[in-house]
């Protein structure tokens, strides 16, 4: 000890303090491993052993800080510094369950979603059906299941993930989305009259909610700068590749998207059935031959 007071000129009490701190983060380690190693002995779901373990990792990081602060607290002059000290290690043991915490408080004073929502966060899609003081619960939709249809699955997701990743939701103010039904058809079939058809079918099959969703936009536009856009039934043409593409767009309601997409294609089925002039394309190649073409049968000979 003298030896090290001499060569690095510590005092006997900061080597006191010193060997405070290494006997603090010694037990505080030691009691971590031993209530790890008895929660493993003692629980067999994987996810409840996560949890817990947390939890201890938690406890003993605040005991070790409160431990270290009390060791130190005569190299600190007055109680403000040691509330500080011990207040900045409470935020970064509890840094993930504070930051929860704020995300709850998020959630609930500027409302990015509510119960009830269709949402996209961090790449899962769903509906909110519970939200709680660490983490909100959605009925995942999507995911290996085609178009938004239910995969029977709750995610339950932090509420920290808001401050680092961005909501998509698709019920916020207007609560419609668009839809669109692309249909592809040959160079060789009647475009004009493909466009006429698949515009009957949009407005026929597509739900008749321009009127609703006009005054939905209306007053969502006195919180948002929303424009009013064209609220029925289109279709755009695009050429492409192999065909003409004819993309029926129109509005519908976010849980519907599939039912209404089904029913346009049975009745763009049923309607090439019954016009011969217009054909569904698919992938091609086609060669073109210029100049004279030789036929001599003698070649052969």
């Amino acid at each position: 000890m003298d030896w090290i007071t001499n060569e690095l000129g510590l005092t006997a009490e900061t080597q006191t303090k010193l060997v405070g701190t290494l006997i603090v983060l010694g037990l505080a380690f030691l009691i971590r491993i031993v209530v790890a190693r008895a929660i493993q002995r003692k629980l067999d779901d994987t996810g409840a052993m996560y949890r817990t373990g947390k939890l201890v990792t938690y406890v003993t990081s605040f005991l070790a800080v409160i431990g270290l602060a009390w060791v130190w607290i005569d190299a600190f002059d007055n109680l403000g510094t040691y509330l500080a000290v011990v207040s900045a290690g409470l935020a970064i043991a509890l840094a993930d369950v504070l930051k929860n915490i704020a995300g709850w408080a998020y959630i609930v004073l500027r409302r990015p979603f509510r119960v009830g929502d269709r949402i996209e966060i961090d790449g899962t899609r769903g509906d909110v059906i519970d939200v709680r003081l660490f983490r909100f619960t959605i009925a995942e939709i999507g995911n290996w299941v085609d178009a938004d249809q239910s995969t029977g699955r709750l995610v339950h997701i932090p509420n920290g993930v808001l401050f680092a990743s961005q909501v998509a939701n698709y019920t916020e103010g207007f609560e419609f989305v668009w839809h669109e039904v692309p249909v592809l058809i040959t160079f060789e079939s009647n475009w004009r009259l493909a466009e006429q058809r698949l515009l009957a079918i949009a407005h026929t099959e597509a739900p008749d909610i321009e009127a609703r969703a006009g005054a939905r936009i209306r007053e969502t536009a006195r919180s948002y700068h929303i424009k009013l856009d064209i609220l029925r039934p289109a279709v755009y043409l695009t050429v492409k590749e192999s065909g003409v593409l004819l993309t029926a767009r129109f509005l519908t309601e976010p849980g519907t998207r599939r039912l209404i997409e089904e029913k346009i294609w049975r009745r763009v089925l049923a309607m090439l059935d019954a016009e011969p002039t217009i054909e569904l394309a698919y992938p091609t190649i086609r060669g073109f031959l210029r100049g004279p073409v030789s036929m001599d049968s003698d070649s052969d000979a």
